[in-house]
């Protein structure tokens, strides 16, 4: 390692040099706080990768009674050590007074505590086993401590905030964790419980020595939780929760347990390897920051993601499906093999995201499964790709600091749609073959992207190597375009093509399909673009048709051509049978719209409108509601947007359907665009009745949602204290009481609240504060609240320090996506503009966030 990097080699020694000769010890710790890179830098997690191996960590944790105690903790780190030349450095992000004992190989040593790092000189090392002991006080940071629950999130480096740790993925390691907590509380960690004891007020948990695995995927919770426990297909599973309306309890734990059921059996079949760790339990935390984490044995979940009611939609009830099946998926991918290093990160979560959607396509069956596949990709995916802040599949990473900014929609999205085009590519069975190749050849152990790719490589002659550089490492996506020739009055060739927008002259290889349409028949066509052109030469001359659709699978990645033929008579779509080939109409129509090509805002508007009675399909009906949303907030200007006309069209909408769930849908998107006194009259009668239109059934959630929307509208004073005394679930009632303020009348109010997130402990519920911006600057307070927006971006930079990984990302775009003014465009412009050295990462978060406010501001102008 040293000869591969000679400057981080001297650098260490020069930590040794300066630590020996201490006689001006103010001067030599100056010197070391410039060497020593605070972070996880890629060059020492190489050194400590080359030298440290048999990593085990025995910790201890007593869980006070109050907030305001300090969590008084032990740890007991023993590792074989192959090399003992240069100084070695623990991760901790505290304080210094935060350290207090440290015992090194049975002797104690003085602290040396220096950028984020615990340096402990080789004098006190040896070649082969070494043990060190430190006493010290949890940070607080990652432990999300509140009344009466805690729990740890410590992805990507964030272990080194609870505890010192060698904190990198590819030192992985077993665990001994001892837990003392509150007398009354449960306790979950990785390992199984192996003992518990009374001692006075506390129970003291004793957890058996985990399986092996990365410091990111440690973890325990603790709290009042309730505990339900069933075995399914002979493995036993723990669920603990803290849900007090019996109505949603009863409907949903049946499902909660079947489909982490089903996962498991999917995924053991799929690899040809048995579920890998000792056990399999799960939890739902009340406002936690993601969908889900895939802790080794312990995963976590946000508590309204599992919970639903009766009335839930078949869009909430299919995301519940495939989150359970994707943190089940990452006990396999990510957790048994895991990237060596987060630049990597993307590869666990895709295939927790591809396998999530394959395991499911055997429960709701091939045609929705590939619906569901298109809807839940694609319009992620193209919100970063056409931005301008677009970033590739796989990014660079000099420290693990950074890895935060790694996360987004392109791993999450359009990395599943790449390794479709992969399977395709390769062949289903050759590509399964190569999956299984790897598992068992990285089982708990790390691999890279190459080592993948190689491989597959094997599995196929095609050139994985250039297809790989345009869809893994780079940016953005494709636009094509066609042309047919006719000989006789038919068709006897169709040539595709592809520009790229950037002008870089790339093409991205794929297959896809074409639709023929004729009055009384379809005709599909694959088309296999291997190269910027493609000439179809058909066998059979063909019947020009009423109109072609591109991209009618729904597996082509790019902006897509429209038919002039079709766009004389949109309405022809809803006459398609297959509700994949209408749903990838609706996508590349929108992007269409957002390129300025084809439809107008309002074209594409009258469109939607039109399939709110016409579209039949629930997750269709989900997609175009909320690109109607969308479409009227942000891109019809003020004076143009009727909602008297569009609330009628709505309100008739949901008395037409018949089906329970698109009933709902439509009534909330009627709560969502209600701007006349008749429609808020309406609304304010069923919220305070609490008696909902015929057909729609409302939880306690969906009224306070409802009575959300009338506060934001300022209608009526009283609406939300009403709203919070009818709450009985605590944990809600506290997030209501979180957010009213961003709902005020008065703008002091909402002042004062917006300047409270400047402080870090009032950002601690983060999905609650997103929620609170999205209020904050709801498109009627845009006018007020456009003097947040400097102060939003000036903080960015904190937020992505203290924030977890999709924090800054969720920060901006609540903060940016209901504006299209002259103004804000300026604001963004000038602080990217004065800030020409800013973290290019963050930079990009800007522009993501930012894109639909130019081209808002950009389609207003050109009007």
């Amino acid at each position: 390692m040293s000869s591969q990097n000679p400057e981080f080699f001297f650098k260490l020694l020069l930590i040794s040099f300066l630590s020996f000769f201490s006689s001006c010890e103010k001067a030599n710790r100056e010197n070391e706080r410039e060497i020593i890179e605070s972070g996880v830098s890629k060059e020492l997690a190489d050194y400590r990768k080359e030298v440290i191996s048999d990593l085990h960590y025995k910790l201890k944790f007593s869980i006070p009674d109050s907030l305001d105690q300090p969590i008084e903790a032990s740890e007991r780190i023993i590792f074989e050590l192959k090399k003992n030349e240069l100084p070695l450095q623990l991760d901790f992000k505290g304080k210094p007074n935060q350290l207090k004992k440290l015992t090194v190989n049975g002797k104690e040593v003085s602290l040396n505590y220096i950028n984020e790092h615990l340096i402990i000189q080789p004098a006190e090392l040896k070649k082969g086993q070494n043990e060190i002991i430190i006493e010290f006080l949890a940070g607080d940071m990652s432990l999300n401590r509140n009344e009466d629950y805690l729990y740890t999130l410590l992805v990507p480096d964030r272990t080194r905030t609870i505890f010192p740790s060698f904190d990198q993925p590819n030192l992985k390691a077993t665990f001994d964790l001892t837990l003392s907590v509150p007398n009354g509380w449960q306790a979950l960690a990785n390992g199984a419980v192996e003992d518990s004891i009374q001692i006075r007020n506390k129970t003291v948990y004793q957890f058996a020595t985990s399986d092996k695995f990365s410091t990111y995927l440690f973890s325990f919770a603790a709290g009042k939780f309730k505990k339900v426990s069933r075995t399914l297909n002979g493995v036993e599973m723990n669920f603990y929760h803290r849900e007090t309306d019996q109505k949603k309890i009863q409907s949903s734990m049946d499902p909660i347990f079947q489909i982490h059921a089903d996962a498991l059996k999917f995924l053991e079949d799929y690899t040809q390897i048995p579920y890998p760790f000792q056990k399999f339990d799960f939890i739902a935390i009340p406002g936690f920051q993601y969908g889900g984490m895939e802790h080794v044995g312990a995963i976590d979940y946000k508590a309204s993601t599992l919970f639903l009611d009766e009335g839930a939609t078949k869009s909430e009830e299919i995301s519940r499906m495939n989150l359970i099946a994707h943190e089940t998926a990452h006990m396999w991918f990510g957790d048994l093999v895991t990237m060596d290093w987060f630049d990597d990160v993307w590869m666990k979560e895709v295939f927790a995201n591809f396998m999530a959607d394959k395991a499911n396509a055997n429960i709701i069956g091939d045609s929705n499964f590939e619906l569901k596949f298109l809807l839940s990709h694609f319009p992620s995916a193209y919100s970063v790709d056409r931005t301008r802040g677009a970033n590739p599949i796989r990014q660079e990473l000099d420290n693990l600091q950074d890895a935060g900014s790694l996360y987004g929609n392109i791993i999450y999205h359009k990395a599943p749609i790449m390794m479709k085009q992969l399977e395709r590519l390769i062949g289903e069975e050759p590509f399964k073959k190569g999956i299984r190749t790897y598992l068992e050849t990285y089982a708990f152990e790390n691999a890279t992207w190459p080592q993948l790719i190689e491989i597959l490589d094997e599995e196929t002659d095609s050139d994985l190597k250039s297809w790989n550089q345009v869809w893994v490492n780079e940016a953005g996506r494709t636009q094509f375009d066609y042309k047919t020739t006719q000989d006789g009055g038919y068709i006897n060739a169709i040539t595709i093509s592809q520009r790229d927008p950037s002008g870089q002259n790339r093409f991205w290889p794929q297959v896809f399909e074409i639709l023929m349409v004729y009055p009384d028949s379809v005709q599909e066509l694959t088309i296999q673009m291997d190269a910027p052109e493609v000439a179809l030469q058909l066998k059979d001359k063909i019947t020009p048709p009423e109109y072609i659709l591109f991209n009618s699978s729904g597996q082509g990645y790019g902006i897509f051509p429209i038919d002039s033929n079709w766009l004389e008579n949109p309405s022809k779509l809803y006459e398609l049978e297959n509700p994949v080939q209408r749903a990838s109409a609706y996508i590349n129509s929108y992007e269409n719209m957002l390129a300025g090509n084809y439809l107008s805002p309002v074209e594409f508007l009258e469109l939607l409108k039109e399939g709110l009675t016409k579209e039949k399909e629930e997750l269709n009906l989900n997609r175009l509601t909320n690109y109607l949303s969308e479409v009227y907030w942000k891109f019809i200007p003020a004076d143009q947007r009727n909602p008297e006309r569009l609330e009628k069209e709505l309100w008739r909408a949901i008395q037409e359907n018949s089906e329970p769930n698109a009933k709902k849908m439509l009534f909330q998107t009627y709560q969502n665009i209600a701007q006349s006194e008749n429609a808020l009259k309406n609304l304010y009668q069923i919220w305070s009745q609490q008696v909902a239109p015929e057909g729609v059934r409302l939880s306690e959630e969906d009224y306070t949602a409802l009575a959300l929307a009338l506060a934001v509208r300022d209608y009526k004073d009283d609406i939300l204290d009403t709203q919070l005394e009818r709450i009985e679930n605590p944990d809600r009632k506290e997030r209501l009481a979180f957010i009213k303020p961003a709902l005020s009348e008065d703008e002091a109010i909402r002042d004062a609240f917006f300047y409270k997130l400047k402080d870090p402990k009032n950002r601690e519920k983060e999905a609650w504060v997103a929620s609170a911006l999205q209020y904050l600057h709801h498109p009627l307070r845009t006018e007020s609240s456009v003097k947040y927006l400097q102060e939003s971006l000036e903080l960015l930079e904190e937020i992505q320090l203290t924030g977890d990984i999709f924090f800054p990302a969720r920060w901006l775009q609540a903060t940016f996506s209901a504006y299209h003014s002259d103004a804000a465009v300026a604001i963004v412009n000038n602080f990217l503009e004065e800030h020409e050295d800013y973290n290019p990462k963050l930079r990009d978060k800007i522009l993501q966030a930012a894109d639909d406010l130019y081209r808002a501001n950009e389609l207003l102008r050109n009007k």
